[in-house]
């Protein structure tokens, strides 16, 4: 079997969530309106965001490669019809730091979408999943 991972949601009235861990910190989520929090379909983008930035940083702290910055920006387009689904997820990557350079970045980032981000892996497999790289000095 694998890795069993429960949250649990408490109901806080209209479309409001809390939620998270059994024993871990809770989080908003705002299904409604999206005013008091993200809502499900974005804390999918910073799932993936999320997910995807802790394989970069890791992929290049083992390149020897000593950060500065690290900025994603995750978009999502959906379809028009329901369920709504994302069918396309394009990710901004700014990143500096000393060592760095666009082979060592471009190859943390591809190996982080194609093969170890969790979220992204999870997600159905006709998603397109693409990105840019800004490189700062």
């Amino acid at each position: 079997m694998g890795d069993l991972r429960v949250v649990e949601l408490e109901w806080e009235g209209g479309m409001r969530f809390r939620g998270g861990a059994t024993d871990g910190p809770k989080v908003l989520l705002d299904a409604g309106a999206t005013r008091e929090g993200p809502g499900p379909m974005l804390m999918l983008l910073l799932a993936c965001g999320g997910c995807s930035g802790a394989d970069v940083v890791s992929i290049l702290e083992k390149a020897q490669v000593k950060l500065r910055k690290f900025h994603t920006e995750v978009k999502g387009i959906r379809a028009d019809d329901h369920p709504k689904r994302y069918t396309s997820i394009h990710f901004l990557m700014t990143l500096a730091g000393d060592g760095l350079d666009e082979t060592k970045a471009r190859r943390a980032i591809d190996l982080s979408l194609t093969k170890y981000c969790s979220v992204i892996k999870s997600l159905a497999s006709d998603i397109a999943v693409t990105y840019d790289l800004v490189l700062e000095p």
